[in-house]
């Protein structure tokens, strides 16, 4: 019984040795790959019989007997992995990922998630993150408006060249000077044209709620407008023609319809009562009693405006209404620019800014800016069939102290572009930001650009990923957005998963349930992009502990051969018996 328990003891841990032996050669064999972790293998005792159980102390006996037990060696115990940190090698691949700390990566198998901390990921041809083997990264997606969906995991795309994106102004800042010794406005000109009559040849019988088709120039019998005209109307303001315009007249389009017609298309915008001129005119086209349109402008030399002949035509052919420069021109010191801003498609968008010294009192400078573009959508009609093209945006002041400073109090205030109809968010709103302009005296008045926050279309052309597993995409027209985000699962016992061979591993009964979350959530380290975590095996202690249990093979080795020798003699006695 002795000698065959000693050869089943001896063949136990001959059979231990080479599994140690088989888990030592894989640790190092794997030295090399990308987020290896090694392996260790444990022993306990195994027993073959016990003779005794031992005795207490008795009146025979004072100290007991202990027990009699026969061991059979040693059994595999467990074989764990290591998930130690391994050393992080930077690449110059943005795909390659590494984790510092705790947690795996995500990926979609054919048969549900498998975990993985080899981060040497690429894009595949259809712009996918995706491991070696083609297993697609998990992650949180991104919505249209590149918000995260935080609610479901799912695979991580990047499309270089593919994405595009605009963004749309929501700030504008000024800058420039504006000169407080100048020529205070008094002003705005004022242009008449001659006189309208209607079909009794009566001027006065002229007024706003004439119908457009009934309305005549004087000396003649022909209407100067019919129903399905359409009118362009293209003055210059400022030394500059303006955009074009157009009214479409039907027959109850109304001579109040021309006047906010004319008015609109020069941005000509209401002020308050204590900036009306002497002459007492508001601003804007009215009619006269004699029958004639007149058209009041805003003060300021950059807000000249006229209209020459053929300023208005009807389909291309020039409508014969004159109009007369009254004695009145704007003045003012005054200085004026334009700009670009963005709605949300990336569409540019031109407004025009302009000053005019309003008032100078002691320790004070206030000077009255207008906003106006030409880009304003504004296609619902009014009545009598017009639709309100007006290019105005708003009006407003800036007043300075008497150190040039600007000290309008409130906000920054809010503009407003329509952009109905042209399948861009409307309106576009932007503030616009006056701390930059100074009241300084320089001699002339100028205003710039200082800068806004909009973009044109853009290309996504590259990407970095952060240390929370956020991709953050890089557009060629200078904006950033986020792509998704990289997700990493922590698992309660780590030792309980399943390896699938492929660096990958799976859910196994004794691992718990995957908590997958970001980067940082639920006890999972960082990410470090273009970097890869190398294999954590300690090749010099692998080496060490081959010795050790090769070692041991031979002695149990030659614990077998003793037995053997012994089994021999004791056959050797009982033949020679």
């Amino acid at each position: 019984m002795g000698l065959t328990s000693a050869l089943n003891t001896s063949l136990n841990a001959l059979s231990l040795n080479e599994t140690a032996i088989s888990i030592i050669g894989n640790n190092i064999a794997n030295a090399n790959t990308t987020g290896f972790k090694s392996s260790d293998i444990e022993f306990a005792t195994q027993l073959s019989q016990t003779l005794s159980f031992g005795s207490a102390p008795n009146g025979t006996i004072d100290g007991g007997t202990n027990p009699v037990q026969v061991g059979l060696g040693a059994t595999t115990a467990a074989v764990s992995t290591n998930f130690g940190q391994g050393s992080l090698e930077t690449t110059n691949n943005p795909a390659n990922l590494a984790i510092q700390g705790d947690g795996l990566f995500v990926l979609q198998s054919a048969g549900g998630p498998v975990y993985s901390r080899d981060g040497s990921f690429s894009l595949s041809s259809s712009n996918q993150l995706q491991n070696s083997q083609g297993l697609p990264v998990q992650g949180f997606a991104v919505d249209s408006n590149y918000n995260l969906v935080t609610t479901g995991t799912s695979n991580i795309s990047i499309p270089l060249g593919q994405a595009h994106i605009a963004q749309a102004t929501s700030n504008v800042a000024m800058t420039g000077a504006l000169d407080p010794t100048g020529q205070v406005a008094t002003q705005g000109t004022l242009q008449t044209s001659q006189a309208l009559i209607d079909s009794s040849n009566n001027s006065a019988a002229i007024t706003s709620g004439s119908l457009l088709i009934n309305v005549e120039q004087s000396g003649s019998t022909t209407p100067l407008f019919t129903a399905g005209q359409t009118l362009s109307f293209s003055p210059t303001k400022g030394g500059a023609t303006l955009g074009t315009k157009t009214l479409k007249v039907t027959s109850t389009t109304t001579m109040q319809n021309l006047e906010d017609f004319m008015t609109q298309t020069l941005g000509l915008q209401s002020v308050p009562a204590s900036e009306t001129d002497a002459d007492g005119i508001s601003v804007g086209a009215s009619i006269t009693a004699g029958g004639q349109i007149q058209i009041k402008g805003n003060r300021g030399t950059v807000n000249d405006f006229n209209i020459p002949v053929g300023s208005l035509t009807s389909n291309g052919t020039a409508v014969p209404l004159s109009f007369t420069p009254g004695p009145n021109r704007a003045n003012g010191e005054s200085t004026a620019t334009s700009f670009t801003v963005y709605d949300s498609l990336g569409t540019p968008l031109t407004v025009r800014m302009s000053a005019v010294l309003d008032s100078v009192a002691p320790n004070a400078t206030t000077f009255r800016y207008f906003l106006e573009s030409p880009d304003q959508q504004n296609p619902t009609p009014s009545g009598g069939g017009a639709a309100p093209v007006s290019i105005a945006l708003g009006t407003g002041t800036i007043t300075f102290n008497s150190q040039g400073q600007e000290v309008t109090s409130g906000s920054a205030p809010v503009y407003s572009i329509n952009r109905a109809a042209t399948g861009a968010v409307s309106p576009l709103n932007f503030a616009l930001d006056l701390t930059g302009i100074s009241g300084i005296s320089s001699g002339t008045s100028n205003l710039a650009l200082k800068s806004q926050d909009g973009t044109s279309p853009g290309t996504l052309t590259s990407y970095v990923i952060d240390s929370q597993g956020r991709i953050n995409g890089s557009f060629d027209n200078g904006v950033t957005r986020v792509l998704g985000q990289v997700v990493l699962a922590h698992f309660a016992n780590p030792q309980g998963l399943i390896q699938d061979g492929s660096n990958t591993f799976s859910q196994g009964l004794g691992s718990g349930v995957a908590q997958v979350g970001p980067p940082g959530a639920n006890g999972t380290g960082s990410i470090q992009s273009s970097s890869l975590e190398l294999s954590n095996t300690d090749v010099s202690k692998s080496l060490v502990d081959l010795i050790n249990v090769s070692t041991n093979y031979q002695s149990d080795a030659q614990v077998l051969n003793t037995t053997n020798q012994l089994l021999n003699q004791l056959l050797t006695i009982v033949r020679n018996g």
